[in-house]
């Protein structure tokens, strides 16, 4: 008889291509947080970017004193920080899914 066992042969096998077929962890994490941070700033700013030139904007035409310029910059504030949290909700809803998927 040979040296060798089949099943262990077969087993070895099975091994190897598993290791092929592996999803290896992703290093890109690391970039793709700092992705999301950085598309959080600029919704914020962009909020407050657009709020400031809509106020200056009808102060100008309006000929008033900056009353337009800060209600309009904090209403940019807001929509800002309110886009913001929805991204955050959904970076957190994504993290979860991909948590439960990795139970699987």
């Amino acid at each position: 008889m040979g040296d060798s066992d089949p099943l262990n042969d077969l087993g070895k096998k099975i091994e190897s291509a598993k290791k092929i077929h592996e999803i290896e962890p992703k290093s890109e994490d690391h970039h793709s947080g700092l992705q999301h941070a950085w598309r959080m700033v600029i919704e914020l700013v962009g909020g407050l970017a657009i709020g400031f030139g809509l106020g200056y904007g009808l102060d100008v035409f309006f000929e008033t004193l900056p009353i337009f310029m800060i209600i309009f910059t904090l209403l940019g504030f807001v929509a800002g920080v309110r886009t913001m949290l929805a991204t955050a909700r959904e970076v957190q809803k994504d993290h979860i899914s991909g948590l439960s998927e990795k139970d699987r």
